[in-house]
């Protein structure tokens, strides 16, 4: 697909979900290259999991700041706030917007089910009004390899139908990207979507089933592997996602005129992931074998006591994999770090982080 060259410094770059797992790196990333400009923050620090997390994500950004030649702020604040997002946007007038804001985990939605309507589909329509209104040069949203739902075919490519979501949370998802379709064609708002799989690192979301067995063993308690282990899932460490998602940032869809005299939407969907689906009791027994390395466990752990095979859970799929052909032949990156580096990343972070709270 024909792009546009966008250039990031000296530019207003809005992120909203930061500081969550992927917009603060994403946040740190930016300040670490720009040589001018502004970073503009922007989450509700919701109580979803430990706020404690968030502010130490918050706090990393404000030290990479006091050393950036860009420009950093944070500003608090709900999505479902039209009043505040549209006087961001006058106050600041972000050229750049990178949407990493949502309800995210495919179980809370089942209890909850208005949290994922207020944030991912109000919140996402408040931003897509204020694109609307105040020229952006490009607008990159997450979506989430959950709208393939339990597609057959893998692996999940960009133009297979996805309009079967086993969750509320995949739905919504799934809107979001027609949302911003019909802004992208009514409004010519350069727009790329991010189906993301499966993030891991260091840092993460507490929801994820790594940083949550980890909790759980860290406990001495067991955990439940579902669908008796026979589950894929295409990981993708956090640096490669913000590999990603900076090169994405600065090559957005290109303005065309169709035949008809409208603008043919310049709109893109991507998949983001690492290409090759791990088994799930592969992936746990490596998370296991650094966490003893690390010293979050002991060497005399027993790897086959602390498990519980259990069948599928409501709202699951078992497997996920990325075709992610057209993001690599777009943008020339390739997700590279395997997930023995990964966990062992997670596992060193874990060890420290919460040495600080015992």
């Amino acid at each position: 697909m024909s792009k546009t060259k966008v250039e990031l410094n000296g530019k207003t770059i809005l992120v909203t979900g930061s500081p969550g797992f992927i917009g603060a790196n994403l946040v740190i990333r930016l300040l670490n290259e720009m040589n001018s400009g502004m970073v503009i923050s922007f989450d509700s620090m919701n109580n979803y999991y430990d706020p404690k997390l968030k502010e130490y994500r918050l706090g990393l950004i404000e030290k990479v700041a006091e050393t950036s030649s860009a420009k950093h702020i944070f500003i608090k604040g709900n999505l479902a706030d039209k009043e505040l997002i549209n006087q961001v946007f006058e106050q600041y007038k972000p050229a750049i917007v990178v949407h990493l804001a949502a309800q995210a985990g495919v179980r809370y939605s089942i209890d909850h089910p208005e949290v994922y309507i207020e944030s991912n589909i109000v919140g996402f329509f408040n931003i897509l009004e204020a694109c609307r209104w105040h020229e952006v040069e490009h607008l990159v949203y997450a979506s989430s390899s959950s709208v393939y739902g339990g597609n057959k075919k893998v692996p999940f490519s960009v133009d297979d139908k996805v309009d079967n979501p086993v969750s509320l949370y995949a739905a919504t998802k799934k809107s979001s990207e027609l949302l911003a379709h019909s802004y992208s064609k009514l409004y010519n708002i350069p727009s790329t979507g991010l189906r993301f799989f499966t993030v891991y690192g260091p840092a993460g979301r507490p929801d994820m089933f790594y940083y949550s067995a980890t909790n759980t063993l860290a406990k001495d308690g067991t955990i439940k592997i579902f669908n008796y282990g026979n589950m894929k899932r295409d990981f993708t460490y956090i640096d490669d996602i913000v590999e990603g998602v900076y090169r994405v940032m600065q090559g957005a869809p290109k303005k065309q005129i169709g035949e008809d005299g409208l603008p043919i939407p310049p709109y893109a969907i991507y998949n983001i992931g690492g290409g090759t689906p791990e088994n799930l009791l592969d992936y746990i027994s490596i998370l296991q074998e650094e966490l003893v390395n690390a010293g979050v466990l002991p060497e005399t752990y027993d790897f086959e006591g602390h498990r519980e095979l259990v069948e599928m859970q409501a709202g699951d799929v078992p497997i996920t994999f990325a075709d992610s052909e057209a993001f690599e032949k777009d943008f020339e990156f390739t997700p590279e770090i395997g997930i023995r580096e990964g966990l062992q990343k997670f596992a060193i972070w874990y060890k420290d982080y919460y040495s600080h709270f015992n």
